[in-house]
Protein backbone atom coordinates (compact mmCIF):
# COMPACT_ATOMS: atom_id res chain seq x y z
CA UNK A 1 0.00 0.00 0.00
CA UNK A 2 1.22 3.45 -0.89
CA UNK A 3 1.42 5.76 2.10
CA UNK A 4 1.55 8.79 -0.18
CA UNK A 5 -1.25 7.55 -2.42
CA UNK A 6 -3.63 6.94 0.50
CA UNK A 7 -3.76 10.63 1.45
CA UNK A 8 -6.29 12.69 -0.51
CA UNK A 9 -5.16 15.99 -2.06
CA UNK A 10 -7.06 18.82 -0.39
CA UNK A 11 -8.14 21.64 -2.70
CA UNK A 12 -7.85 24.95 -0.79
CA UNK A 13 -10.37 27.76 -1.04
CA UNK A 14 -9.89 29.97 -4.09
CA UNK A 15 -8.82 26.97 -6.17
CA UNK A 16 -11.12 25.13 -8.56
CA UNK A 17 -10.35 21.57 -9.63
CA UNK A 18 -12.13 19.83 -12.48
CA UNK A 19 -11.90 16.08 -13.19
CA UNK A 20 -13.01 15.10 -16.71
CA UNK A 21 -12.18 11.51 -17.56
CA UNK A 22 -8.41 11.17 -17.33
CA UNK A 23 -7.69 14.93 -17.38
CA UNK A 24 -7.53 16.97 -14.20
CA UNK A 25 -7.34 20.76 -14.54
CA UNK A 26 -6.67 22.99 -11.55
CA UNK A 27 -7.15 26.75 -11.62
CA UNK A 28 -5.83 29.02 -8.88
CA UNK A 29 -4.67 32.57 -8.24
CA UNK A 30 -1.32 32.02 -10.01
CA UNK A 31 -2.64 30.26 -13.13
CA UNK A 32 -3.99 27.03 -14.55
CA UNK A 33 -2.32 23.62 -14.79
CA UNK A 34 -3.60 20.28 -16.00
CA UNK A 35 -2.51 16.67 -15.66
CA UNK A 36 -3.43 13.64 -17.76
CA UNK A 37 -3.40 10.54 -15.57
CA UNK A 38 -2.60 7.01 -16.64
CA UNK A 39 -5.34 4.42 -17.30
CA UNK A 40 -4.02 2.28 -14.44
CA UNK A 41 -5.02 4.95 -11.89
CA UNK A 42 -8.55 6.11 -10.89
CA UNK A 43 -9.09 9.72 -9.80
CA UNK A 44 -12.23 10.93 -8.03
CA UNK A 45 -13.21 14.29 -6.53
CA UNK A 46 -15.56 14.76 -3.59
CA UNK A 47 -16.04 17.54 -0.99
CA UNK A 48 -12.96 19.57 -1.96
CA UNK A 49 -10.62 16.58 -1.98
CA UNK A 50 -9.13 14.64 -4.86
CA UNK A 51 -8.51 10.95 -4.12
CA UNK A 52 -6.32 8.65 -6.17
CA UNK A 53 -6.69 4.85 -6.26
CA UNK A 54 -5.04 2.10 -8.33
CA UNK A 55 -7.33 0.67 -11.03
CA UNK A 56 -6.04 -2.88 -10.43
CA UNK A 57 -3.53 -4.69 -8.23
CA UNK A 58 -0.65 -4.76 -10.73
CA UNK A 59 2.79 -3.57 -9.71
CA UNK A 60 2.71 -0.74 -12.27
CA UNK A 61 -0.66 0.52 -11.00
CA UNK A 62 0.59 0.61 -7.42
CA UNK A 63 3.75 2.43 -8.53
CA UNK A 64 1.74 5.04 -10.45
CA UNK A 65 -0.68 5.50 -7.55
CA UNK A 66 1.69 7.46 -5.29
CA UNK A 67 3.35 9.21 -8.22
CA UNK A 68 0.03 10.50 -9.55
CA UNK A 69 -1.00 11.72 -6.11
CA UNK A 70 2.34 13.55 -5.68
CA UNK A 71 2.03 15.16 -9.13
CA UNK A 72 -1.52 16.28 -8.30
CA UNK A 73 -0.35 17.79 -5.02
CA UNK A 74 2.44 19.64 -6.88
CA UNK A 75 -0.11 21.09 -9.30
CA UNK A 76 -2.34 22.34 -6.45
CA UNK A 77 0.68 23.80 -4.63
CA UNK A 78 1.92 25.41 -7.85
CA UNK A 79 -1.29 27.30 -8.63
CA UNK A 80 -1.56 28.55 -5.02
CA UNK A 81 2.05 29.27 -3.95
CA UNK A 82 4.33 28.56 -6.91
CA UNK A 83 7.80 27.03 -6.82
CA UNK A 84 11.24 28.56 -6.54
CA UNK A 85 14.76 27.26 -7.10
CA UNK A 86 17.87 29.29 -6.17
CA UNK A 87 21.26 28.90 -7.82
CA UNK A 88 24.60 30.34 -6.70
CA UNK A 89 27.56 31.14 -8.94
CA UNK A 90 31.07 30.78 -7.52
CA UNK A 91 34.20 31.83 -9.38
CA UNK A 92 36.22 34.91 -10.24
CA UNK A 93 34.48 36.80 -13.04
CA UNK A 94 31.48 34.46 -13.06
CA UNK A 95 28.20 36.39 -13.16
CA UNK A 96 24.63 36.34 -14.44
CA UNK A 97 22.24 39.01 -15.72
CA UNK A 98 18.73 38.95 -17.14
CA UNK A 99 18.41 40.85 -20.43
CA UNK A 100 14.86 40.83 -21.77
CA UNK A 101 13.80 37.21 -22.32
CA UNK A 102 17.36 35.87 -22.04
CA UNK A 103 19.67 35.00 -19.17
CA UNK A 104 23.24 36.00 -19.92
CA UNK A 105 25.89 33.97 -18.08
CA UNK A 106 29.61 34.73 -17.91
CA UNK A 107 31.09 31.40 -16.78
CA UNK A 108 34.74 31.58 -17.76
CA UNK A 109 34.28 30.57 -21.39
CA UNK A 110 35.60 32.67 -24.29
CA UNK A 111 32.01 33.82 -24.88
CA UNK A 112 28.95 34.57 -22.77
CA UNK A 113 26.33 31.84 -22.56
CA UNK A 114 22.85 33.10 -23.53
CA UNK A 115 19.98 31.01 -22.15
CA UNK A 116 16.48 31.78 -23.53
CA UNK A 117 13.98 31.83 -20.66
CA UNK A 118 11.02 29.49 -21.44
CA UNK A 119 7.37 30.59 -21.32
CA UNK A 120 5.80 30.36 -17.86
CA UNK A 121 9.12 30.71 -16.01
CA UNK A 122 10.49 33.87 -14.37
CA UNK A 123 14.21 34.26 -13.78
CA UNK A 124 15.62 36.98 -11.52
CA UNK A 125 19.17 37.91 -10.55
CA UNK A 126 19.07 39.78 -7.21
CA UNK A 127 22.89 39.71 -7.16
CA UNK A 128 25.25 39.01 -10.07
CA UNK A 129 26.18 35.70 -8.39
CA UNK A 130 22.63 34.55 -7.59
CA UNK A 131 19.88 33.26 -9.87
CA UNK A 132 16.27 32.70 -8.74
CA UNK A 133 14.04 30.56 -10.99
CA UNK A 134 10.29 30.76 -10.21
CA UNK A 135 7.12 29.38 -11.79
CA UNK A 136 3.94 27.40 -11.15
CA UNK A 137 5.03 24.12 -12.78
CA UNK A 138 7.46 22.26 -10.51
CA UNK A 139 8.86 20.10 -13.32
CA UNK A 140 9.58 23.09 -15.53
CA UNK A 141 11.23 25.08 -12.70
CA UNK A 142 13.49 22.14 -11.85
CA UNK A 143 14.34 21.51 -15.50
CA UNK A 144 15.31 25.14 -16.14
CA UNK A 145 17.46 25.22 -13.00
CA UNK A 146 19.17 21.97 -14.06
CA UNK A 147 19.85 23.30 -17.57
CA UNK A 148 21.42 26.50 -16.16
CA UNK A 149 23.53 24.45 -13.72
CA UNK A 150 24.68 22.16 -16.56
CA UNK A 151 26.53 25.01 -18.33
CA UNK A 152 29.21 24.92 -15.59
CA UNK A 153 28.60 22.31 -12.86
CA UNK A 154 30.57 22.88 -9.65
CA UNK A 155 33.97 21.25 -9.58
CA UNK A 156 35.28 19.55 -6.42
CA UNK A 157 38.70 21.22 -6.10
CA UNK A 158 37.95 24.96 -5.90
CA UNK A 159 34.15 24.77 -5.87
CA UNK A 160 33.84 26.97 -8.98
CA UNK A 161 30.67 26.75 -11.04
CA UNK A 162 26.90 26.99 -10.74
CA UNK A 163 25.33 25.12 -7.83
CA UNK A 164 21.96 24.93 -6.11
CA UNK A 165 21.84 27.10 -2.97
CA UNK A 166 21.09 24.07 -0.76
CA UNK A 167 23.66 21.82 -2.47
CA UNK A 168 26.82 20.72 -0.66
CA UNK A 169 29.94 20.35 -2.80
CA UNK A 170 32.26 17.69 -1.42
CA UNK A 171 35.70 19.28 -1.71
CA UNK A 172 38.78 17.27 -2.68
CA UNK A 173 42.36 17.89 -1.73
CA UNK A 174 44.67 18.88 -4.57
CA UNK A 175 47.99 17.34 -5.60
CA UNK A 176 50.71 16.98 -3.01
CA UNK A 177 54.28 18.04 -3.73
Amino acid sequence: MSRVGKKPVTVPSGVTANVQGKTISVKGPKGTLSLVVDDRVKVAMDKGEISVDPADESKEARALWGTTRANLNNIVTGVTQGFERKLEITGVGYRAAVQGKNLQLALGYSHDVVYPIPEGIAVATPKPTEIVVTGIDRRKVGQVAAEIRAYRPPEPYKGKGVKYSDEFIFRKEGKKK
